[in-house]
């Protein structure tokens, strides 16, 4: 599949250009989800630079330089590995960051998606920019196959339809909107999120007082970025009578490449 240059506009409505054959990139992803996809692409020689929270493939980025975390960034060391693009995402890494390293990075592609389709863009913005559109193409294949499967369970009638905490962290309980990728995630199988009505963030904290009031058939705890466990799944279905499930927080909340398996991992949730 051929990439048109108007294609390649990234979450900020930003055009970038594709690579040259001859250019080498050198590569900084601010992105855990995106490390991978880089990977997956199979551009892993031109990545310089990731966050400690890029750990996948684990046998491949080990080899990748660490530049701090996606808040707590190492702009001089960021520096000093002299990137010509920088790949950064709307809700994981700070905007004064991001300016700051705009003044010296030349290609700071900023990415944003909210829906699992918005994978299929995603795929081919950084296939058409790193000249590997080939392999984007396989990996769009692979989405929608992966979508297609899921169709019976997105079919679910209304009475199947359930109301779900998903919960990210404790100390403060903190929960995710519905305008999220996860609240998107989850609602392919008919999986509608609860959020505080009278909040605007897209992570919110709550109180159980007030999420209990609501007719809740389910608490999922993620596994990130908060490291519940099935301790904290005993505990709180104990504190609240209510089921709560474990659930893998890579496969609802990554995008790119991830984003496959986490199609797959839905429908495996859709049967529970």
């Amino acid at each position: 599949m051929s990439m048109l240059v108007d294609s390649l506009v990234d979450a900020l409505g930003k055009q970038h250009q594709p690579c040259a054959a001859k250019d080498e990139p050198r590569i900084v992803s601010l992105v855990p989800s995106i490390t991978e996809l880089l990977c997956e692409l199979g551009l892993a020689r031109y990545l310089v630079g990731r966050t400690g929270f890029c750990i996948h493939p684990k046998s491949v980025v080990q080899a990748i330089p660490k530049i701090g975390g996606t808040k707590d960034v190492n702009i001089e060391k960021i520096r000093q590995l002299a990137p010509t693009h920088l790949i950064v995402n709307i809700d994981e890494n700070e905007k004064p960051t991001v300016e700051t390293l705009a003044q010296f990075v030349p290609h700071v592609i900023v990415t944003h998606p909210l829906v699992p389709r918005d994978n299929l863009d995603l795929y081919q913005l950084l296939g058409g920019i790193f000249g590997v559109q080939e392999r984007a193409q396989e990996l769009c294949s692979q989405f929608e196959a992966a979508y297609a499967a899921l169709s019976p369970a997105m079919a679910s009638s209304p009475a199947h339809t359930q109301q779900v905490v998903y919960c990210i962290w404790q100390d403060p309980w903190m929960t995710v909107s519905r305008d999220t990728y996860i609240a998107a995630m989850l609602a392919l199988i008919g999986w509608q999120t609860w959020s505080p009505s009278n909040s605007i963030l897209r992570y919110p904290g709550f109180q159980w007082s007030s999420a209990i009031q609501h007719p809740i058939d389910r608490v999922l705890l993620s596994t990130e970025p908060y490291r519940f466990t099935e301790t904290h799944v005993d505990a709180l279905e104990k504190q609240l009578g209510l089921p709560v499930q474990l659930v893998d927080g890579e496969m609802l909340s990554w995008y790119g490449s991830r984003a496959i398996a986490g199609l797959q991992y839905l429908k495996q949730l859709s049967a529970q």
